[in-house]
Parts: structure tokens; sequence; C-alpha cells
């Protein structure tokens, strides 16, 4: 009987053994690559994932290998990368990046180079300039403060209001000094919505970031009836974690991102709803 009982002990110990030397193996032959070199990068899809994926083949070039993440808001990216899921974001302007450091403080993160600019619109369906809307038209725009300060410039050029002196690009609504038509600017929307709420024919006049009016098929050309100038308009960031700012992958995705081919390929492709950052 204990021959037995041992004869078994035995086995099982075997069985044991087989198991975890083909686990290891295994482990092994799951962390043999091709060699290159991969990143992860967090993105809006219009215009930014759609720069990275022409990125990608420049990219393996250099020996690394580009997995793009598309996200439909202006929250998770900066999240996921907090939390490493990812190496780096393409989405934020300065203003945004600054804005979201300061709300949450365990946001470590730094602006590695500036790719392009999208100049955000005001679009209607039924006016063809901001000074032909009327008396108490209703104004649709994004709920993210840091977008505030880049349009409400646009209506005070145009003669509509008059900010408070010295406000510059941190204008918010309460800075609205004159407002002669009574200009609504109560409705506030997450930005990801505002296509489909010009698309429903809300409001006057829907205030649009150039992303979501291209990833909504709005018509820019036929529907837009006021812009940032080129001059204002902040570029849009590549942002990692300061600690992953040295990279050389990091490096190279810029490099790349800011190459001619690049360059071109966004100036031919949006053309001129998205710019280059010089």
């Amino acid at each position: 009987m204990k021959k037995l009982i041992s004869f078994i002990l035995l086995a099982v110990l075997a069985i044991a053994l087989t198991a975890c030397a083909g686990g290891k193996e295994k482990d092994e032959s799951s962390s043999d690559t091709t060699g290159n070199k991969k990143l992860i990068v967090g993105a809006s899809a219009v215009p930014h994932a759609e720069v990275l994926d022409a990125a990608k083949p420049l990219l393996k070039e250099k020996g690394i290998d580009l997995e793009v993440q598309v996200f439909q808001d202006y929250i998770l990216p900066n999240v996921t990368l907090r939390d490493k899921d990812l190496d780096a974001n393409y989405f934020q302007t300065p203003g945004y990046l600054e804005l979201q450091m300061k709300e949450n403080k365990d946001f470590d993160f730094v602006s590695v180079g500036e790719i392009h600019k999208e100049p955000i619109g005001i679009y209607s369906k039924e006016y063809k300039s901001l000074k032909d809307l009327p008396n108490g038209a209703k104004i649709i725009m994004s709920d993210s403060l840091s977008d505030h300060g880049r349009i409400l410039p646009i209506f005070e050029k145009e003669g509509l209001i008059k900010l408070k002196e010295g406000v510059g690009a941190n204008a918010r609504v309460e800075d609205i000094v004159d407002n002669p038509k009574n200009l609504d600017f109560s409705t506030l929307i997450e930005a990801k919505l505002l296509a489909t709420s010009f698309e429903s024919g809300e409001g006057d006049a829907v205030v649009i970031n150039t992303n979501y009016a291209l990833e909504g098929n709005v018509d820019i050309g036929k529907y837009g009836i006021a812009f940032e100038g080129d001059d204002v308009v902040p570029a849009n960031l590549v942002v990692v974690r300061s600690e992953d700012k040295d990279r050389e992958e990091i490096k190279a995705l810029v490099e790349v991102l800011q190459s001619k081919e690049i360059q071109d390929f966004i100036l031919e492709k949006y053309k001129g709803a998205v710019t280059v950052a010089e």
C-alpha cells in the first residue's frame, strides 16, 4: 500500500514539474519579438488618430511599432496616461493640459512637441455671419472652460461682446462686460456632442472644436461663419509622463510627426481645416 501511495505521489510531482516547465517555455516564447520597440499612443479619432496612422510606416523604419488607442472624450486619455496604460497621448492644447494638471494633482505630464493646429469654428445653418445673429441668439459651446478663452475672443473681435480687460486666454462667460445683443452663452455641453447638436438644429450658432466637426462630417466650408485667427490658435501637443520625456522612442515619435511627410499629409488631407504647428 505504501508503495502505491509513493508511486501516486511521484506521478503527481512529475505532472506538476511538467506543467511548470511548459508554463516557463510559454512565457519565454511570448517575450520573443521582432526586436521592434512598441509605443501605445492615445488620441482623438480625427485628425489625431489619422495622423498617427500615417506616421506608422515612418516609425516602423525606425524600429518602432505604433499602436493607436482612439478615445471619444477628453478625459480618459489623460487618466489612461497617468495609469501607465499609454506611453503618450495626442489630443490636447496647452490650455487644456494646464487646466487638467491644476485640477488633478496626480497628473505629472509634460508636452514634448507641438504638431498641428485646429481653429475652433462657429457654425450656423441659418445665419451667414456673426453680425447676422439676432438679439438673444442662443450660442451652444463646449463645457470645457479652457475652450472659453478661445471662443469668446472670436465674438469680441467681431464686436458682438466686450470682455473684461486683460483676461485674454483665460476669458470666461462671467468676464463679459458688454453684450448689446444679449447673446445667450448659457448652454454648455460636452465637446463630443457639439456636432450632433448642430446637425439637430439646436441653437442659433454652435461652436465646435475642429476635430469633432471633422468627425461629425460637418461641412466646414458651408456652415462655418467665424474661426479663430491662425495667429492665436494653440497647437495640439504630444504629451507624456514627465519621467518619459527623454525616451528615445518618444523623441522619434515627435520627430516623425513634425516631419515634412506628415506635415504635407495634414495640409493635403484637411484642406486648411487643420494646419501645421510652426
